[in-house]
């Protein structure tokens, strides 16, 4: 059965900015004498916030200003208006959900101008966007705190088992188990086995995602 109401992470699972980000935070924390491979950048921070992110490099060694998560932002958000794709099937699961009117949303631990910047790039998608947006910004905690879908989940009046949540990352899988939310888990580059820990249904291909949501 077609869960009631469809909650979408954000970068890695609608668009590809993840690649963008850790190239550039790699860049910031070797200027700040902490020089990690991406593989290591995306192993430690990966679903987390910029704030999260400037607290472990520090506790590594990182020598990161008070202002590096405001500068940081700056610059991500001028790299990704360069250019940020979806991910490759994703557009017609969401076309196919308005389509139904069927309920879905977006649920990110980025900044509501984050997002808008990535899915504005994309007109006919940023259409069907609005008003289904919730950001970090709107909760007292991040993931892997289960409050932003939480709090999705009352905006649409949904019980907590009835949604459904899609992440590409351990920390977004453990915010939907703490919801008490079934996880599906996107691992387009790997097994998955570490969405699998948190209890996803680990997925390869936006293509499969009609038929696990029952559409």
């Amino acid at each position: 059965m077609t869960p009631k109401l469809v909650i979408f992470d954000c970068d890695g699972v609608v668009v590809d900015s993840e690649p963008l980000a850790n190239a550039l935070v790699q860049e910031e924390l070797a200027k700040s004498g902490l020089d990690l491979t991406i593989a290591q950048v995306t192993d430690l921070f990966f679903g987390g916030t910029m704030g999260g992110l400037a607290e472990k490099a520090r506790a590594l060694g990182a020598d990161l200003p008070p202002e590096w998560v405001e500068r940081s932002y700056a610059r991500l958000f001028a790299r990704l208006r360069e250019g940020t794709p979806l991910i490759a099937g994703v557009a017609p699961v969401i076309q196919a959900l308005h389509a139904r009117r069927h309920p879905f949303c977006i649920c990110s631990n980025g900044r509501h101008a984050k997002m808008q910047i990535t899915l504005g790039q994309h007109p006919a998608l940023w259409a069907l966007l609005q008003d289904r947006l919730f950001s970090v910004e709107d909760v007292a905690r991040p993931k892997p705190a289960p409050d932003l879908f939480l709090h999705a989940a009352s905006v649409h009046s949904v019980a907590p088992q009835d949604c459904i949540v899609i992440e590409d990352s351990p920390t977004g899988a453990r915010a939907a188990a703490g919801a008490g939310m079934p996880c599906l888990g996107f691992a387009p580059h790997d097994t998955g086995a570490r969405l699998a820990e948190h209890g996803a249904q680990v997925f390869h291909c936006m293509t499969d995602l009609p038929r696990l949501l029952a559409l």
